[in-house]
Order: structure tokens, then C-alpha cells, then sequence
């Protein structure tokens, strides 16, 4: 980075924008590339929990806002990895690199074997690869998907998508009872069916060790549309925040939908949105999003998403006063 001039704000700047630069031609960064950059960096609107309540009346605002977000797509030319189209769900939805995770493997001549379709997602408060957002798996990449649960040392996996709508949007890839993908081993352990989401304890085995980890399939979630009710979205919440703080793998939560980055942004939003009522009694759904979107491209896909995403916070935030008696 010695070529690069200015201070050190530029500095963050520039790191965090390597999604959309040749990270070789050291220093050029498009305006418009700075610009997304700044957006993401700086962008935010702070909510009162009444503000809150009176935004979500007014659709058109929101829609309005969110229209501004860049998106912060990867451009494909950046992606220096021969064939990795052939492990992409989408085409033109990829990884931004400096945040996506890359799969350990034993072969360095091999880009392609630690290449997944993820990347890490900043928390609250920025809390770093709190989750990690990704594309539902393909048949080629299920050993990858499970390599990556074992190496981040995830304790709960969430599927925001049904296996087929319309088209294939991801394949079954956890066993009836027991499959080995790759190196990992899994296990189904138990199964409960809830009203929205069907819920399994899996056993993961690698070599002595082994691990449980909770699998959430929520299949309520209509295709092309947002929910009708947030209910179920704030259950899920609360039932994986309850696995996510008893479980002794400290890694992130891995999150996925169909391409990882429309249902998966809503979810991961919405916990963070949550997180900042209950200790802060404001919100800023604009600033989370700017967040998320630094971290993956396009995460919250439609206005529909973005405005679901408030309507669940609101839900919640009158819970919030019943709960505490405000």
C-alpha cells in the first residue's frame, strides 16, 4: 500500500473498497468505487422508537432511501480465480474479497479448492465475522459448505429458502441420518417441526473431535414476496440468538437463502436491528444495511426486503415496551 497517498481515512478507505479495484494497479480507484465506499461508510439515519413506528407508514420514504444504497456488486474481471464461475449459484453474484471466506486446503496451486461463495458479515457494532452470508449449496460445492462449517466453528446453520421455487434455488445437503462430505462427518441427531421452521441437531465428526450444531430450515417465506407477518422472522431470531449464546463454538452463524443475499440480509438486518432497540432504544436500519452491503454485495435485494425489515423491527419494538413496562 506504500503507493498509496493521503490520509489515513483514504487508507480505510481504500482497503475496504479492494471489492471493486484491481487490487493491482496499486492507487486507482474509480470514483465511483470511492464514492459506493464513502456511502457505505458514512451513510445512516437514527431512529427513536417513535420515528421508528411513523417510518413504516410511509412506504415511500423507505422505498426512496433505499434506492440510494449502492449495491457494491463484485465486478467479475476482480474475481482472479480460473473457474470459479463453475461454484457460483448466480453469475453475477460473487464474493467481495476482502471479506470473503476462504476454505483451507492442503494445495496452494489450487486457488479453485478454497474458493466458496460466502463471506463474513460484521455484527453489532461491527463485531467482527459474527456471521458469515452465503449461496444456497450446489451439487459440486455440499463438501465445501461443510468444510466451511467445521473450519469457522459455526453453531448454528439457518436456511431461508425452500429447495426448489420455480427453479432449483439450493440442493439437500445435509443426510436422511448420516453422510460424509469431504472430511466431515454428519450426523442428524433430532428433528422438532415448529410452525414456520423445522429445526435439526446435527453432529458434525472430523478425525476425534465432534461437534453439534443447530440447523433452522425456515420454509414460510414466499417466493418473490416478503412475508405477511414478521412473527415467525422474530421467533427464528430468538430461537437462534438462545443456541448461538449456550453453544461452545464461538464462530460465526451461517446464513443462506437461495443467493445469499436477499433473505440472508433481511435476517442478519433484522438481528442487528433488534440487538441496537434492546440496548440502545434507537435504530439505524440504513447504517446496518450500508454495513451489510460493505461486507456482500447487494445484501436486502428489493425495497420489499428493506421495508420488511422494518416492519419486523417495529414489531419487535412494541414487544420491547410490553416486555419492559415502558
Amino acid at each position: 500500500w506504500s503507493c498509496r497517498r493521503g490520509s489515513n481515512v483514504s487508507l480505510v478507505l481504500d482497503m475496504s473498497s479492494l471489492a471493486s479495484v484491481e487490487p493491482l494497479n496499486c492507487g486507482v480507484v474509480t470514483p465511483r468505487a470511492r464514492a459506493t465506499q464513502e456511502y457505505l461508510q458514512s451513510a445512516g439515519r437514527t431512529l427513536s422508537r417513535q420515528q421508528l413506528r411513523d417510518v413504516v407508514l410511509n412506504t415511500q420514504t423507505l422505498h426512496a432511501e433505499f434506492a440510494e444504497i449502492p449495491m457494491n456488486f463484485v465486478d467479475p474481471k476482480v474475481m482472479d480465480i480460473s473457474s470459479h464461475g463453475t461454484k457460483n449459484r448466480y453469475k453475477t453474484i460473487l464474493p467481495n474479497p476482502h471479506s470473503r471466506v476462504i476454505l483451507r486446503t492442503k494445495s496452494s496451486f489450487d486457488p479453485l479448492s478454497s474458493y466458496i461463495n460466502a463471506n463474513y458479515i460484521r455484527g453489532y457494532l461491527g463485531d467482527e465475522k459474527a456471521y458469515i452470508a452465503t449461496q444456497g449449496p450446489m451439487i459440486n460445492t455440499v463438501n465445501d459448505f461443510w468444510q466451511m462449517a467445521w473450519q469457522e466453528d459455526c453453531p448454528v446453520i439457518i436456511m431461508i429458502t425452500k429447495l426448489r421455487e420455480k427453479n432449483e434455488k439450493c440442493v439437500l445437503y445435509w443426510p436422511e441420518r448420516r453422510g460424509i462430505y469431504g472430511k466431515v462427518e454428519v450426523l442428524i441427531n433430532n428433528v422438532t417441526e415448529c410452525d414456520n421452521y423445522t429445526c435439526r441437531t446435527l453432529i458434525l465428526k472430523q478425525g476425534a473431535q465432534s461437534r453439534v450444531v443447530k440447523h433452522y430450515w425456515y420454509t414460510s417465506w414466499p417466493d418473490h414476496k416478503t412475508p405477511d407477518s414478521a412473527q415467525p422472522l422474530l421467533q427464528l431470531m430468538r430461537d437462534v440468538e438462545e443456541d448461538r449464546t449456550g453453544s461452545p463454538s464461538q464462530g460465526p452463524v451461517i446464513v443462506h437463502c437461495s443467493a445469499g443475499i436477499g433473505r440472508t440480509g433481511c435476517f442478519i438486518a433484522t438481528t442487528i436491528g433488534c440487538r441496537q432497540l434492546e440496548l440502545e432504544g434507537v435504530v439505524d436500519v440504513l447504517g446496518i444495511v450500508c454495513q451489510l452491503r460493505a461486507d456482500r454485495g447487494g445484501l436486502i435485494q428489493t425495497g420489499e426486503q428493506y421495508e420488511f425489515v422494518h416492519h419486523a423491527l417495529s414489531l419487535f419494538e412494541t414487544r420491547l415496551s410490553t416486555d419492559t413496562g415502558q
